[in-house]
């Protein structure tokens, strides 16, 4: 028999875990995930299940065979637009999180837009041209917006390596800063992963008022 926990329920289990006055803080804010690959679907899965309220979505690829094994979409979803599968994900582990998708490319003409509502900006795109596009675009325009990006998560080198650090005040860097799938190394599940978790779980002390990396 599936029942599905009321939102209370499933508030006071999070706030006996975590602190009434750290989930108020969760439950009130927006995160905003630009690319919903094996960074960004991982990212939101983690804050989805830490309880925060808003998840913005932004990706305009659809789900593929290749993108399973690091990927949380089901083989069921091959073919689905990005925003929508993870979506359906998230509304299965978090029923009661408000979800705003934009099935569209971000680029320096729409991102004032898409990223306006959002408390904190995660950059988990593939490509050096679309971080670099973000990350510069969110710095110059948006500097008051806290933005937590990715580089290096590719093969199989050690996870000890894999880091989060503070580059400015509003400006965090995840990842081994070093390897790159161009390099023919692979992706791994796990170190992509690692990698997500870094970034939500910067997402998650930034709301917290901790921003030391």
């Amino acid at each position: 028999m599936n029942i599905i926990p009321t939102l209370e329920e499933m508030r006071s289990a999070l706030d006996n875990r975590n602190g009434k006055s750290l989930q108020d803080k969760f439950a009130n804010s927006t995160v905003a995930i630009c690319g919903l690959g094996g960074l960004g679907s991982n990212i939101a899965v983690a804050l989805a299940r830490a309880g925060v309220g808003r998840l913005i979505l932004i990706d305009f690829d659809k789900v593929e065979v290749s993108n399973l094994h690091r990927q949380q979409y089901k083989a069921s979803q091959t073919g689905c637009f990005k925003t929508e599968a993870l979506a359906a994900n998230l509304k299965e582990i978090a029923p009661y999180l408000t979800v705003i998708t934009h099935t569209r490319q971000i680029d320096e003409n729409n991102f004032n837009e898409l990223l306006c509502n959002a408390d904190i900006i995660c950059e988990a795109f593939d490509g050096a041209e679309a971080k670099a596009m973000l990350v510069n675009s969110v710095l110059e325009k948006m500097p008051e917006r806290y933005l937590i990006a990715a580089s290096g998560m590719a093969g199989i080198d050690s996870a000890n390596v894999v880091r989060t650090r503070r580059i400015t005040d509003h400006f965090y860097l995840c990842g081994d800063e070093v390897s790159d799938v161009e390099d023919n190394i692979g992706l791994m599940s796990s170190r992509v992963m690692l990698c997500a978790a870094h970034q939500a779980h910067m997402a998650l002390r930034i709301l917290a008022e901790k921003y030391e990396a």
